[in-house]
Parts: structure tokens; C-alpha cells; sequence
């Protein structure tokens, strides 16, 4: 080797742990994980959840403890996804004053004051006894117009039962521009918008759907979720219209296969980010590790940091608290 033209070594930098963590480019922090919940009305006890190893659907007292516990990890919110004990065709639980999504919000928002961003679904699929996300017409469609409407009764009961921010998942044309003129007028003006703009009609939904107790009691979410395969411009379309109406953070879900779409979200827009990386990612990997096949924190880890790297500033993921608990 030539005195003269040395030969570049990166690997160099890899020598040590110190070294590597030193000059890491991608940083996860415990601020920007956000840990979803499931509440269930009128049980006892937790009830876990089978199709995911570890997640539960809380009570009441379980729900504060889980919260308070992802607070002094440090996690930086809290979304609450709450299963009433009645389900009917307009869920009407949704935005019940003291429907158990409000009733919960009302006990985090006590147990943990500002220490964490706490939010909420707010959505209908459930609340309603078919499991969509809106109101139905005759023919079995979801009525855009008039989900939109129960969407903003919803943003609504949720702000004034505490929600620190609204974040709609629907996926219904509009749905941002009209939450927030329900919210203006409701004087919650300066409540931020999380826009699910490119929620994908994804087979990685099946265990949230076994925990939230709101798998379709026929057909799919194909007309008003976007389609795995469908021209990305079409993300790019929803999250700019999505911004138009007031957005003020957006988000792409699921996030492993979609990393792509992570990363043009965040060169094209100036908001914050989020990813969700949603049940299917989750229970993969707990059962590859239940198994033996996978070592189970490099994996964890692995995952998000990836998701990190492709842009997200906020990952919604069911190991919040344990993952700030390690960094």
C-alpha cells in the first residue's frame, strides 16, 4: 500500500461499541415513541391478547399504571383505543360522554398530567357492531359525508374529555378540514391534527383488530383505505390535502413495508412524521423470538431504527416503554 494514496478504512469507525455509538447517524430517543392501549369496558382484569405476546386489553386501573409507567420511561405520548361493552351501527359509544374512550382519557390525563402527549383513536370500526370505521348506507357502503360528521362529534368528546391531540384514522375524504372547523368552533383552536394520510388496506392489521375487538363483519376497508400496490403519488395527494386542511403532524401506517413512503412524506413536507408500526410487525417478530429463530431485542431494535432512518420523527409501536427504558 502506497505511503502516498492511502487506503480509506471505514472500518475504522466500527472497531468499538464507543466508536460505532459515537458516530451513529440514527438516534432513536425515547420522546419519539408513542405507545398505543387498548381499554376494554367492564372486565375484572387485563385480558391479553393472544395474537400478541405481552399486550393487553387494560381495565381501568390497568390503563393509569401502563400509562404512568411509559411516563417515567420517558415515552413521549400515549394513544387510547378503547372497546365499548355495547356496539351498535352508528357507534354511538364513540362519542359518549362517558364512553369508556373518554372515561379513560379523563383517568390518564389525571394519572399523568402533561408528562406525555395523550391522545386518541378517533375513529368508529370499534364502536359500531360491523366493525367499519363510518355509518353505512343501505347498500352496506361506508357514507362518506356522514361519517364525516360523526367524526367531528368524536374529535370533539374527545378534546373535551382531555385529548392533547386528535388523531382521525379513518380515511375519509375530508376528515381533517372538518375536525378542525368542529374543533374551532368547540374553542379547541389550538388542538394539534395527527392525519393518518396514507393508512394502507394492510394484512399486517389482523392482531389489533383481535385486541380492539373490530375485524369487519363482512367485506374489507379496500374503498377507503389506500392500496398496497397503488402509484405512491396517491400517498403524496392525500398527505398534501391532508396539510391544506389543517394538519399539523401526518402519518404513514403500517411502516416496515412502507419505508418508502416514510421517506418521501418527510422530504416533502415540513410537518412532523409518524410511523405506525402496527400489530403484525409486532407479533412477527414476538413469535419468531418465542420460537428461537430471531434474537428478539437486536430485532426490536433493528426495526425501528430503520423506521427512523427513513424519516420518521414519531413511531407508534407497542414497545415504547420497554425500548425507553434502554435508551
Amino acid at each position: 500500500m502506497s505511503a502516498e494514496f492511502p487506503v480509506a478504512r471505514p472500518r475504522r469507525l466500527r472497531r468499538t461499541s464507543a466508536l460505532r455509538r459515537m458516530v451513529a447517524g440514527t438516534r432513536l430517543h425515547a420522546a419519539d415513541l408513542i405507545l398505543p392501549m387498548f381499554v376494554k369496558e367492564g372486565i375484572g382484569e387485563p385480558h391479553p391478547v393472544v395474537s400478541m405476546p405481552g399486550v393487553v386489553q387494560h381495565t381501568r386501573d390497568s390503563l393509569r399504571k401502563a400509562a404512568r409507567e411509559a411516563a417515567e420511561a420517558g415515552v413521549g405520548g400515549v394513544i387510547l383505543f378503547g372497546i365499548p361493552a355495547v356496539k351498535d351501527a352508528r357507534g354511538s359509544a364513540a362519542d359518549d360522554p362517558d364512553g369508556i374512550l373518554q372515561v379513560a382519557l379523563r383517568d390518564v390525563r389525571a394519572e399523568v398530567g402533561d408528562a406525555v402527549v395523550v391522545m386518541a383513536d378517533t375513529c368508529l370500526d370499534e364502536f359500531t357492531d360491523h366493525g367499519h370505521c363510518g355509518i353505512l348506507t343501505e347498500s352496506g357502503d361506508v357514507d362518506n359525508d356522514l361519517t364525516l360528521e360523526r367524526y367531528a362529534s368524536i374529535a370533539v368528546a374527545q378534546a373535551t374529555a382531555g385529548s392533547q391531540m386528535i388523531a382521525p384514522s379513518g380515511m375519509m375524504d375530508g376528515q381533517v378540514g372538518v375536525i378542525r372547523a368542529a374543533l374551532d368552533a368547540a374553542g379547541f383552536a389550538d388542538l394539534p391534527i395527527l392525519a393518518y394520510s396514507a393508512k394502507y388496506a394492510s394484512a399486517f392489521y389482523g392482531p389489533f383488530r383481535d385486541a380492539a375487538e373490530c375485524a369487519p363483519q363482512f367485506g374489507d376497508r379496500s374503498t377507503h383505505q389506500q392500496d398496497p400496490a397503488g402509484p405512491l403519488e396517491e400517498a403524496l395527494r392525500e398527505v398534501r390535502l391532508d396539510l391544506a386542511e389543517g394538519a399539523d403532524a401526518v402519518m404513514v401506517k403500517p411502516a416496515l413495508a412502507y419505508l418508502d413512503v416514510i421517506r418521501r412524506f418527510r422530504d416533502e413536507v415540513d410537518v412532523p412524521v409518524a410511523a405506525y408500526q402496527v400489530s403484525g410487525e409486532y407479533a412477527m417478530i414476538e413469535a419468531a423470538a418465542a420460537n428461537g429463530w430471531v434474537d428478539r431485542d437486536r430485532m426490536i431494535m433493528e426495526s425501528l431504527v430503520s423506521i427512523k432512518r427513513a424519516g420518521a420523527d414519531l413511531i407508534l409501536t407497542y414497545w415504547a416503554t420497554e425500548v425507553a427504558r434502554r435508551l
